[in-house]
């Protein structure tokens, strides 16, 4: 059986909260900060949000998002169900056979008339209502400071418990560090095993349709996650002559990936 300890293979690890946990939002949840934009992630979904200091306007939804195809013909949805003044957008993409991505812009206009815009990326879910919620606590800054890691690496915020990293290591996004010369680990925090699984299964099927890389291995596998046995799904990608992020990550021609859906207990709760 292979044990799988901190950052020495490239993992990509969804977990749950362990049995009679709290199912609370803020003990899933994390952020990273940067350049004015706050990047979070809760059960796999990816969220961005930025505040514009200019008045709230069509015109300038316009100017700072023409990067992402949105038009001024798609800035005539509202969502009325939230206490803000708004736009609203929801777009569906295939991106890969039987991998959908539900893509959401909530542009809101504050109460000082500038507005701030939250996006949400969803893998082959739809959550409505968990974007609502969320985009009302952003706006009402009623999400805890102390659910943003810092942008130093030395250590980082596990579910719930410091790990102590070397100095070879930098964020690659949120949840996902990279250490030179050992590997990548990127994870995210489930309410339930299901969706855990589904978000497991939606990263292999993205790694999949990378262009020019091939599967040259894919098995079940025991390992151990947090002392405990479980099963992952071990795959080796080859990409003899591809350039991409798997190369400049690994340093050579294949690349080993455990994608594993385990729980775990949170041994640390996020203050309110």
């Amino acid at each position: 059986m292979k044990t799988i300890t901190g950052i020495l293979s490239l993992l990509l690890l969804l977990n749950i909260p362990g049995s009679g946990q709290p199912n609370d939002l803020f003990t899933r949840l994390r952020a990273i900060s940067g350049n004015g934009v706050d990047f979070y992630n809760v059960d796999g979904i990816e969220i961005t949000s930025q505040s514009f200091n200019n008045e709230f306007s069509e015109k300038a939804i316009l100017k700072q998002f023409k990067r992402y195809s949105i038009k001024e013909s798609d800035l005539r949805s509202k969502d009325d169900s939230l206490p803000f003044n708004n736009y609203y957008i929801s777009k569906m993409e295939e991106t890969t056979p039987g991998l959908r991505q539900a893509t959401s812009y909530y542009f809101i206009e504050n109460r000082d008339k500038t507005w701030t815009a939250i996006t949400f990326v969803l893998i082959n879910k739809t959550d409505r209502p968990f974007e609502r919620e969320f985009a009302e606590l952003v706006c009402n800054k009623q999400i805890p400071k102390n659910i943003f890691s810092p942008l130093a690496t030395d250590s980082i915020d596990f579910a719930g418990r410091a790990l102590a990293l070397n100095n070879s290591c930098k964020w690659m996004g949120i949840n996902n560090v990279q250490c030179s010369g050992y590997g990548q680990m990127n994870w995210s925090v489930h309410k339930d095993l299901q969706d855990a699984q589904r978000a497991a299964d939606g990263q292999l099927m993205i790694n999949k349709a990378l262009k020019g890389v091939r599967v040259a291995e894919e098995k079940e596998v025991a390992v151990l996650f947090e002392g405990k046995e479980t099963s992952a799904r071990k795959v080796t990608f080859d990409f003899t002559g591809i350039r991409s992020v798997m190369i400049r990550a690994s340093g050579g021609k294949t690349l080993t990936v455990y994608y594993v859906a385990a729980p775990f207990a949170i041994i640390s709760s996020v203050a309110y």
